[in-house]
């Protein structure tokens, strides 16, 4: 199979989310800035968020600008990925509606833990169809084991949730590292398919 339709559905169903999380920023009815103070925790929210799906959204078109063909286990290793996705838009306004509370701010790190594992499980999937001598394979190395950026990010991730509890500021900390850690996109498959 081809990679074009996988791709297309994907880009829709990221662009929707990206809609829906904007949805959720009402608009105030006051006129002056202290109206937009009770926006500021769903906004915040938003944009942690949406950096979030752009770092998906970026990775993600990496690895199948890497791959040449997909089958039915990366079919449905993508839309386990999407599923965990698609419930941003429902912790982010959750979290944010609600000021920051621990267990909605607990939840968010359930839903990104979930992201993270069904990266993971895409990234292994597309590796077992392309081959271990695949770009991919060797972009990502033969050993994902060695991914020290999507395995500092998902320990962070685990943290944060029981740290929800203790204080919720420490899980958004810790949310925010993982964004930073990955606003530069993993280039090991832009430098791969450059030695082609």
């Amino acid at each position: 199979m081809t990679k074009g339709r996988l791709e297309a559905f994907s880009d829709g169903v990221v662009a929707i989310l990206i809609t829906i999380m904007v949805l959720e920023l009402k608009v105030p009815h006051g006129t002056d800035w202290a109206a937009l103070r009770p926006l500021l925790p769903v906004f915040l929210t938003y944009v942690l968020s949406f950096v979030f799906l752009g770092i998906y959204w970026n990775n993600h078109h990496h690895m199948l600008h890497a791959a040449t063909r997909i089958n039915g286990s990366i079919l449905w290793a993508n839309h386990h990925l999407l599923f965990w996705l698609s419930l941003i838009p429902f912790v982010t306004g959750w979290m944010g509606e609600n000021h920051f509370a621990a267990v909605p701010t607990a939840a968010y790190g359930v839903v990104m833990v979930g992201a993270a594992v069904a990266y993971t499980i895409l990234t292994r999937a597309s590796i077992a169809e392309h081959g271990p001598d695949s770009h991919l394979a060797r972009a990502l190395g033969r050993n994902l084991k060695t991914d020290v950026k999507g395995l500092t990010s998902l320990a962070l991730y685990v943290a944060a949730i029981p740290l929800a509890f203790v204080h919720e500021t420490i899980s958004h900390g810790l949310y925010v590292l993982v964004a930073i850690i990955w606003l530069v996109p993993d280039r090991r498959i832009e430098q791969a398919l450059d030695k082609k």
